[in-house]
């Protein structure tokens, strides 16, 4: 896959999405990778998870009737189970103002099947709503996917959890968003075994978790403490500041 900006993506997929963004309804302002494979540990059978903001006419906004601002589709392309999900611009962008982390990692992912200027600003304009409030996205997502893992015994809930963790870290400690695990994994001190777990994964999608869970529960009371620690001492502020960047990108895209 290539994106508009002429950068190669490694997904060992070889398919053409143009057609399906050509396909959507509205404008797409990008369309990016999620899931799994941006968080480094696709398997063989992983689905392909695309994400972006769709731009409805400003006419659907002002009548009587509720526009669609999601819109979601499942499909098989080429043998690949994929999915693309996408919110209009609006809802998006009080998504990133609600401390979101997930839709700055779509945002942001450098997995890119479509972009625009506008996509490009919008991203320059990521950095203006971190908080350090974001570690409660990241401690919240954390706590679902163990109880997952505890139920199911999976491996990936599992990696799910540390990852989360991990990004939450990194965000406090650097304010940079990286969702990227084995990234993650050279530049934090995280468990030694975690490379061993995400290559398990890339054999199987849905396989068990063979790991000691004494350890492991272990190894994610800590990373918790260090996330608690990180968001207290970290120099993000404690509110975002670019609401009416924002606004006024919103107003401009949509009437332009």
């Amino acid at each position: 896959m290539i994106d508009d900006l002429g950068m190669e993506v490694d997904l060992d997929l070889d398919l053409d999405l143009a057609p399906v963004i050509a396909e959507q309804p509205d404008p797409l302002l990008f369309a990016t990778v999620s899931g799994a494979h941006l968080y480094g540990f696709p398997s063989q059978d992983s689905d392909l998870d695309l994400r972006g903001v769709h731009l409805l006419p400003a006419a659907d906004l002002v009548g009587l009737r509720e526009p669609a601002e999601t819109r979601s589709r499942a499909w098989v392309r080429m043998g690949v189970e994929m999915d693309l999900v996408t919110h209009d611009l609006r809802k998006f962008v009080r998504l990133m103002l609600r401390r979101n982390g997930y839709v700055l990692e779509q945002l942001l992912s450098p997995l890119v099947a479509h972009t625009t200027e506008a996509h490009r600003e919008l991203a320059a304009l990521a950095p203006g709503v971190l908080t350090s409030h974001h570690a409660h996205h990241y401690r919240g997502f954390a706590v679902t996917q163990w109880r997952l893992f505890e139920k199911t015994g999976e491996l990936k809930p599992l990696l799910y959890t540390f990852r989360v963790l991990l990004t939450g870290i990194h965000l406090m400690r650097t304010g940079e968003v990286q969702a990227h695990l084995p990234t993650l994994l050279e530049q934090l001190d995280a468990p030694g075994y975690l490379p061993e777990l995400i290559a398990a994964k890339a054999e199987r999608e849905h396989g068990d978790a063979e790991v000691d869970h004494a350890r492991v529960e272990a190894d994610l009371e800590r990373l918790h403490a260090a996330l608690d620690e990180a968001q207290n001492t970290s120099a993000l502020p404690d509110a975002a500041g670019a609401q009416d960047a924002l606004h006024d990108f919103v107003v401009r895209v949509r009437l332009g």
